[in-house]
């Protein structure tokens, strides 16, 4: 038995109130295992190590499936060691198999409020308002106290976008590793990276909408437009800006306006009605 107060013995009697109700006020993580699974053994360390770690942040709840098996049937545990995370009385999160301290941390991660979340919160509270600097400050202190919290730095290169400050954002994006660095969002704000260089050419919009309406074959003045269009949210005005690239010169900068809609296409999660609608005209330039 441990004497940790973050670590706990759950059993057919008790489950309900160590894991269900206590999930209701810090995410508990329910390790399934049992004396003669290697694996489990190999586990047990990396979960007590983490659970210290992170000094009550959530509660860890051991199972010995050899003395609790109606528990373990009643939760649907087929293979050991298995691990369920609970928040507000319910599973949230689960994996099976013996897992890397690395693994285990992100996964952890997804669920677990962290003070570093909290300054998180409050900047992009601060970034709505239009307060980019109040933003960066808190990001920064957040990052500065939390390293290993993926979520800020996240928030932290979208708000140097914000800031018309690409290369920084670049930089702190590059740091990310694991899972995060791999994730949809960081493709996403990478993608939009390449158009806040483009839009750092020429930072005034109204010139650019002048000149593309004086000359409609000011192709360079197209493309810095469109990426103004993505950086400001406005991606069907952007699309447009792309596809008459597309039409008017497929060499231009070595086919920037195709490349440019596949960019904005995975800033848009590669699916939607307005991904598919200029999917299909992006298509039929090309053939």
């Amino acid at each position: 038995m441990s004497h940790s107060p973050y670590i706990v013995e759950a059993t057919q009697d008790n489950f309900s109130s160590l894991v269900l109700e206590r999930s209701r006020q810090v995410p508990v993580v329910v390790d399934f295992w049992a004396e003669w699974c290697a694996p489990c053994k190999m586990l047990m360390p990396v979960l007590t190590r983490l659970a210290e770690e992170y000094g009550g942040a959530f509660v860890l709840a051991k199972v010995n499936t050899d003395e609790q098996q109606s528990l373990a049937a009643q939760y649907g545990v087929r293979s050991l060691p298995t691990v369920k995370i609970y928040k507000n009385g319910g599973v949230v999160d689960e994996f099976m198999g013996a897992q890397p301290e690395s693994a285990v941390r992100a996964i952890l991660d997804r669920h677990i409020e962290r003070e570093s979340d909290r300054l998180r919160e409050q900047a992009m509270i601060m970034l709505e308002q239009g307060n980019s600097s109040k933003a960066l400050e808190l990001l920064e202190a957040a990052a500065r106290s939390d390293p290993e919290n993926p979520r800020v730095k996240i928030d932290l290169a979208r708000t140097l976008m914000r800031r018309r400050e690409p290369e920084k954002a670049e930089i702190v994006l590059d740091d990310l590793r694991g899972e995060a660095r791999e994730s949809s969002e960081v493709k996403r704000l990478k993608a939009q990276l390449s158009f806040a260089r483009i839009a750092a050419e020429e930072p005034d919009l109204s010139k650019l909408e002048k000149a593309v309406v004086a000359d409609p074959n000011d192709l360079e003045a197209r493309y810095r437009l469109s990426a103004h269009y993505v950086l400001r949210g406005d991606f069907e005005a952007a699309m447009n800006q792309l596809l008459e690239i597309m039409r008017r010169d497929r060499s231009f900068r070595d086919d920037a306006g195709r490349k440019g809609l596949l960019a904005v296409f995975e800033i848009l999660g590669g699916r939607g009605e307005l991904v598919n609608r200029y999917r299909s005209q992006m298509f039929n330039i090309l053939h």
